[in-house]
């Protein structure tokens, strides 16, 4: 199994953090036998988007599971359309965490843990869409997930609404990699 965790710093023996888009690295670890790699988390300074980047990178990067203290809307509803599940860390090593998810004793989330851009940096507070310092254009919001439905006609409109959440994810994470490519050809 290939677990992934929020780390600020290199190994398994950093200090796991409780950020997700915003953390400085992702340690993935292989868990049967320990062997990890730390990648630079690519979305840390991203002005805005940072969780669906984080989300699509982990993703991509073959994490079967992500282990981080807090997940906003956006990087949870990526994270879930892929099939990968969110446990829950308070603090300790990568190594600690690793072991306790081994063990069974991380908790598994069930819905998004954190507001939407709540790691913002510059720029945070300037309300959704706002072009404060540092961005370019503003991506539309995404919808806020809900608690899991209480009847199989709530959570059929459930999985409609997660399927539409999804769409809109593809689209503003196409017009951020559009928006990327362009201000790279600038330079």
């Amino acid at each position: 199994m290939r677990i992934v965790v929020t780390a600020d710093g290199a190994g398994l023996d950093a200090p796991a953090s409780t950020v997700f888009g915003r953390c400085r690295s992702y340690v993935f670890v292989e868990t049967d036998s320990m062997e990890a790699e730390t990648v630079e988390n690519p979305a840390m300074a991203s002005a805005s988007g940072a969780g669906i980047q984080a989300a699509q990178f982990v993703v991509e990067k073959g994490a079967e599971a992500v282990a981080t203290g807090n997940v906003g809307p956006n990087a949870y509803s990526v994270l879930q359309a892929a099939g990968v599940p969110v446990y829950l860390l308070k603090s300790g090593t990568v190594r600690e965490v690793v072991e306790a998810y081994g063990e069974g004793e991380l908790p598994e989330a069930s819905r998004a843990t954190g507001p939407a851009h709540a790691g913002m940096g510059r720029g945070a507070g300037r309300g959704r869409g706002g072009r404060g310092p540092g961005t370019q254009r503003s991506i539309s919001p995404s919808p806020q997930v809900e608690p899991a439905p209480t009847s199989a006609e709530a959570g059929e409109e459930e999985i409609s609404k997660l399927r539409g959440m999804v769409a809109d994810l593809r689209r503003q994470l196409a017009e951020v990699m559009d928006r990327l490519d362009e201000l790279e050809k600038e330079e």
